[in-house]
């Protein structure tokens, strides 16, 4: 069976993608300006978005999204299970490296981070932090993303990952990346952590390429864009 799908589809959700914050309603020499489309195919385009109910036509012209975009965005946040997004993330981040994955977002109080989620092998020595710890603000790289992007409290760094080691206890290094999702908003961080001694010796370069290139799946299937995905996970992806 082929897999190449129905040009006609890709084109219409192509369309539909034109639809950001800040561009809710659209002319159709927006669309034409966006696409590498012909005016005519986008206006036909349009007329079946919406007579099924994907996009409206106001009064002067213009398109927005239509009723049926927000029942879809209805059923999906009752079916979205963070979890399945997150674990197989951090399944293979662990089985990439050999140490410990975790998943960290905001606590209760300001700037704490709560271990939402976390995998690490069955065997050696490897970072205790449970799932469902809630941590302090420290010098930690997770520790440090948080401060960026939830606290604003330090400017970013010059590059990601962030590496720390013997911050929040004198045994254990780690890599942090923060992780954002729909609208491009900071969501979480996705941290490797291990033993100081062992993390020392391995290769820092393919460490930090493997964790940029898993965030950037997670913030993919968070809802990320891909032009912000690239500005925060491209440097070694």
């Amino acid at each position: 069976m082929s897999n190449d799908g129905v040009v006609a589809v890709e084109r219409a959700m192509q369309v539909l993608d034109c639809f950001k914050p800040g561009a809710e309603r659209l002319a159709l020499a927006d669309f034409a300006n966006r696409l590498p489309l012909h005016k005519t195919t986008i206006f036909r385009l349009l007329n079946s978005l919406a007579r099924t109910g994907y996009v409206v036509r106001e009064p002067d012209g213009r398109y927005g999204l239509g009723p049926r975009v927000l029942f879809l965005a209805r059923v999906y946040e009752r079916g979205f299970d963070l979890s399945a997004v997150v674990l197989p993330i951090l399944e293979k981040l662990s089985a990439d490296t050999g140490e410990s994955a975790a998943y960290y977002v905001e606590g209760g109080e300001p700037g704490q981070r709560l271990c939402l989620f976390r995998h690490q092998p069955h065997e050696g020595l490897h970072s205790q932090v449970l799932a469902g710890s809630v941590m302090p603000p420290d010098r930690s790289s997770t520790g440090q993303v948080f401060a960026i992007w939830a606290q604003g409290t330090q400017p970013p760094p010059e590059r990601l990952p962030i590496f720390s080691s013997g911050a929040r206890d004198p045994y254990t290094a780690s890599w942090s990346v923060p992780i954002i999702g729909n609208e491009d908003r900071y969501v979480g961080a996705l941290t490797i952590a291990g033993p100081s001694a062992r993390l020392a010796t391995v290769d820092a370069g393919r460490f930090e390429a493997v964790i940029l290139a898993h965030a950037d799946e997670l913030a993919r299937r968070l809802g990320a864009s891909a032009e912000m995905r690239d500005t925060l996970y491209g440097q070694m992806v």
